[in-house]
């Protein structure tokens, strides 16, 4: 190959052809090719040269997370994923009828995984894709509302075929969240498809986002022509983890009469209040606790007066207010410091 070619190869940036062309060269003298068999061999090196540039091109414009492939998902350890439903998205058609897709399940199913492997499969079909987390698309409005460049980066999230919006609801918003990705879905609406991940259930969004209304039209919109995909299972970043052993467990507790345990006089020493109001409710102690339409009437053992003194207390207040009652009342029974018991009754507030 003399340099004259080589310097006008360079001048076409044909550096695809250049860079196979001493071997075809070899190859057509070899089979004795025709100069059109010949031809057709070095435009297609140049084509694949161009199309696998394009591609990185595209690839490292997406700005995924992470190289994650359908390949590399280990599907047998969560076997509720929708493997055929996954590979079907893979496709592309979702892309092409420019609908949306929402992924919900907890942390650590593979809901990241999923979306990026999906986008770079598309990606070699052409389709242009952005991937984005929720706080990257909150903080690139924030900074270029600041420089006063807001729609150059509203255009940057409609340009793409495909916008994929990761870790919504890993926690709450800024405010004005909710209005960038209104404007966001409400301009791809039916034109573009839009991809995103959740670990909240729907109703939670308009918390999240700190705008109820502005998350019912998001949720009006996306959802319209959305297909859900509800994840289920353990998590994989936990999968290594040791499990914890029964010897760090903590001590049972002896029964009530065993040995070395609770003694008679006090059947409730060495047990908790939630054990005490239980017993004490099941009639295991020196009264009876009986609980019916948020009252709590007691009755003595030996026929002592009861004197029932009323308070009020919230609902959750009153789980504990019992165990106490419970407690108290059994002791001042055994202190025999006074032949009246006050018990109270607790209304809810």
């Amino acid at each position: 190959m003399n340099d004259s070619l080589i310097t006008a190869l360079k001048q076409l940036r044909l550096s695809g052809l250049l860079q196979s062309l001493d071997v075809r060269l070899q190859e057509a003298a070899g089979h004795h090719l025709n100069h059109a068999e010949f031809l057709e061999l070095i435009v297609q090196d140049e084509l694949a040269v161009r199309s696998d540039r394009q591609l990185e091109r595209r690839t490292k414009a997406a700005c995924f997370r992470e190289a994650k492939t359908l390949e590399e998902f280990e599907w047998s350890f969560n076997p509720s994923v929708p493997k055929k439903q996954v590979y079907d998205l893979a496709a592309g058609r979702f892309v092409r009828e420019a609908r949306d897709v929402l992924l919900l399940g907890p942390p650590g199913v593979g809901k990241s995984h999923l979306v990026q492997a999906i986008g770079r499969q598309v990606l070699k079909a052409g389709v242009v894709v952005l991937y984005r987390s929720i706080f990257d698309v909150v903080r690139d409005f924030l900074h270029d509302e600041a420089l006063g460049g807001e729609e150059k980066i509203l255009a940057r999230y409609l340009k793409p075929d495909l916008l994929i919006i990761d870790d919504m609801g890993m926690k709450q918003l800024p405010k004005r969240s909710g209005e960038y990705l209104f404007e966001i879905i409400m301009r791809r609406y039916e034109t573009r498809s839009t991809m995103m991940t959740s670990n909240r259930p729907l109703e939670d969004w308009g918390k999240l986002i700190g705008d109820v209304p502005s998350a019912t039209a998001i949720l009006d919109r996306f959802l319209h022509h959305a297909e859900i995909i509800r994840l289920a299972g353990k998590s994989y970043r936990l999968r290594n983890k040791p499990a914890e052993s029964g010897d760090d467990s903590k001590p049972a507790r002896a029964p009530i009469g065993s040995d070395g345990s609770a003694s008679e006089a006090d059947p409730y020493r060495g047990v908790g209040r939630r054990a005490q109001a239980r017993r004490f409710k099941t009639g295991q102690g020196a009264h009876r606790l009986e609980s019916r339409e948020e009252r709590v009437m007691t009755r003595s053992r030996e026929g002592m007066p009861i004197v029932h003194r009323p308070l009020l207390c919230s609902p959750r207040q009153k789980h504990r207010a019992v165990a106490a009652t419970a407690t108290n009342a059994y002791r001042s029974h055994d202190d025999r410091s006074d032949q009246t018991m006050t018990v109270n009754i607790y209304t809810p507030a």
